[in-house]
């Protein structure tokens, strides 16, 4: 897979513009990972964040049904910029820029734009996705990252609530009681079994710890996805501009109704301490 490479006196970050991915990302002072370094170490959500139950959502009065994906039998899974070749529009000492156009007959037709560079101790991620089509449509914009997990690392980042998982991956109903398992608040070591829930009212601010290795995660949406599989060395937590299903709920809540030419933007950073 062709990738580009960043760096400065503190990070190293290796981008693919095949899916708009982090290959890696590396704290030089510390001789650690920050993201693990699997087939992909992060990517964007675009242009939805996650599933959609059925695959097809009301808009308009009418029935939209989201494009198949070569991923996922059921759903149009995290979109189609994470699996698309994006175009490398600036590559630079300090930045990489992708773009990307794609257009499906359900109503997506964007063009989007994506910035990775490296400021001092700061990875940051800057994800912008114009609409293009003749017919208004709803947006939502994510960053997936995979956090290096080891036995020792402990988490923390609060929540007012959050939706179980239900069949299919689908979230149930919302509830403002964490478990256990789903409390963040306190800094802990998270357990080591299956997680795939969203939480609402988050701060946009998300710590985890390593021994001496502190790492930020920052972003300003009130939802976060997060997922863990047991016996794996990495946590993802997700900052999605809407939550799970956004589209089959009330409202819509932290979708966006684009007019052609109007623009959406979801901007993350990792700092690393």
């Amino acid at each position: 897979m062709e990738s580009l490479k960043l760096e400065n006196e503190h990070l190293r970050l290796t981008v693919a513009p095949q899916g708009a991915a982090i290959l890696s990302l590396d704290s030089l002072k510390h001789q650690q990972p920050i993201l693990y370094a699997g087939e992909k170490a992060l990517f964007p959500m675009l242009p939805l964040a996650n599933r959609v139950a059925g695959n097809c959502f009301r808009l308009h009065g009418e029935m939209v049904t989201l494009p198949k994906s070569p991923v996922d039998e059921q759903f149009f899974l995290h979109g189609d910029g994470w699996l698309k070749s994006w175009q490398v529009e600036i590559q630079d000492g300090k930045q990489v820029v992708l773009t990307l156009d794609s257009r499906h007959e359900c109503g997506f037709d964007y063009h989007a734009r994506l910035i990775y560079r490296l400021e001092g101790k700061r990875f940051i991620a800057e994800l912008q996705l114009t609409h293009r089509g003749s017919q208004s449509m709803v947006y939502g914009l994510g960053f997936h990252p995979f956090f290096h997990l080891t036995p020792a690392t402990r988490v923390q980042f609060g929540a007012t609530g959050f939706w179980p998982e239900g069949e299919n991956h689908l979230p149930l109903e919302w509830s403002d009681q964490l478990t256990a398992q789903t409390n963040f608040i306190t800094a802990k070591i998270p357990d080591n079994q299956w997680l795939n829930v969203g939480y609402s009212g988050w701060n946009g601010l998300a710590l985890i710890e390593t021994g001496g290795l502190l790492v930020q995660l920052k972003c300003s949406t009130p939802y976060l996805m997060v997922f863990r599989m047991a016996g794996e060395p990495f946590i993802c937590l997700e900052p999605q501009s809407h939550p799970v299903n956004a589209h089959n709920m009330p409202g819509q809540p932290g979708l966006v109704l684009l007019q052609g030419g109007e623009t959406t933007r979801l901007a993350m950073e990792i700092m690393v301490l």
